[in-house]
């Protein structure tokens, strides 16, 4: 099959972030080692973007051979967090072109958490730019197998040597690449813990931003979770302890017995998924009725008992569609339908990579051509 044409009919150049050659590059035996079955996020490509702002200006954009980063330990995202980051994924086509599923939105939302986190806006040409000329200067690390993918982790953080509780005068963007397989992956869905008393984050907080912070507050959770046998955490509202938001790192859709689908509304502590709004806008497409609304915890465990929702599943960058099995805490654990991956889940996920892997007509224009 022939890729179809992108209707943008765009192709990203990195003209603006030069090429420095890796001179001691990963020969193409090793590299087919390394992207055999990669553990995700453990595999780094030759190299990486990088731009530095420095006197109220970015400069110094280039691609450089991937190495460890040189810097000061007073740096201040060691000490006061103040960095934010991306992910995103680049897929091959069965042409061998390159393309990236809605670049712009993540640069968009990059802004807006470094805005959050008071952090000088990279623009969106830059942004693209880096990740272009990453991908072309990496490309044979760009799997072909179905199902895999390189994944991009762009991020910016504070470089200036300072213990001041201040906003810092330099800063660092920085682009690496992992050659990538499925993220949880189990043939019937994943079990999810229900956290009580701890939560990702709070009203007026930066739980809208991707940043750090907002991670390794799910971290003790997560190992609950693990502890009890199941893949993820699940967080409660920070005031009441009642509305389901989000997983440790993807949103949460309900699909219930009339076909209707509902999940968590965008309040301010909840990461905007741009995987989430895309199939929020499909499921819209084929004439689903789709609810962001708030869910309370024991609207989902009433639901479970009942019959009325007969399907769970997260969705993210990473995860992209992942059905959920079980739902379990202190006091319930509940089986998720069938124990079966659904029939909405299993379209949607289908739809979606169809679209990534150029497999089918893109309507909404969200593929971008990298190399």
């Amino acid at each position: 099959m022939t890729a179809p044409a992108s209707p943008a009919g765009r192709t990203l150049s990195g003209e603006a972030f030069p090429l420095t050659p890796n001179p001691a590059p990963a020969s193409d035996a090793d590299r087919a080692a390394l992207m055999d079955k990669p553990v995700f996020g453990k595999v780094f490509t030759d190299h990486m973007a990088r731009a530095t702002w420095t006197g109220g200006a970015w400069s110094d954009r280039g691609v450089v051979p991937l190495a460890p980063l040189p810097m000061h330990p007073g740096a201040a995202v060691l000490h006061y967090a103040q960095q934010v980051f991306e992910g995103l994924k680049a897929y091959r086509w069965e042409d061998g072109s390159i393309w990236a599923f809605r670049p712009d939105a993540n640069a968009e939302r990059l802004q807006d958490s470094a805005e959050r986190l008071a952090i000088p806006w990279l623009p969106v040409d830059d942004f693209l730019a880096s990740l272009a000329a990453l991908v072309q200067a990496d490309a044979a690390w760009v799997p072909d197998e179905d199902g895999s993918c390189l994944y991009l982790r762009p991020y910016l953080m504070a470089t200036e040597p300072s213990l001041l509780v201040q906003p810092a005068d330099t800063y660092g963007y920085v682009v690496t690449a992992s050659p990538v397989g499925a993220y949880m992956s189990s043939p019937d869905g994943v079990a999810i813990w229900v956290s009580r008393g701890y939560h990702r984050a709070n009203a007026g907080g930066t739980g809208a931003a991707k940043t750090a912070g907002n991670y390794a507050a799910s971290m003790l959770p997560q190992q609950q979770a693990k502890d009890n046998g199941c893949s993820q955490v699940l967080f409660l509202d920070a005031r009441e302890d009642r509305f389901v938001e989000e997983l440790g790192g993807m949103n949460l859709m309900l699909v219930f017995s009339d076909g209707s689908i509902a999940t968590p509304r965008l309040t301010g502590t909840i990461l905007p998924g741009i995987t989430r709004d895309s199939i929020i806008a499909l499921l819209r497409e084929e004439g689903r009725a789709v609810r962001e609304r708030d869910i309370e915890l024991s609207e989902i465990v009433s639901g479970l008992e009942s019959g009325a929702i007969t399907e769970m599943f997260a969705c993210g960058t990473a995860a992209v569609v992942t059905p959920l099995a079980r739902l379990k805490s202190d006091d319930f654990d509940l089986p998720i339908g069938d124990g079966q991956p659904g029939p909405v889940a299993t379209g949607i996920k289908k739809q979606l990579t169809d679209i990534q892997y150029g497999r089918a007509e893109d309507p909404f224009g969200w593929m971008v051509r990298l190399a």
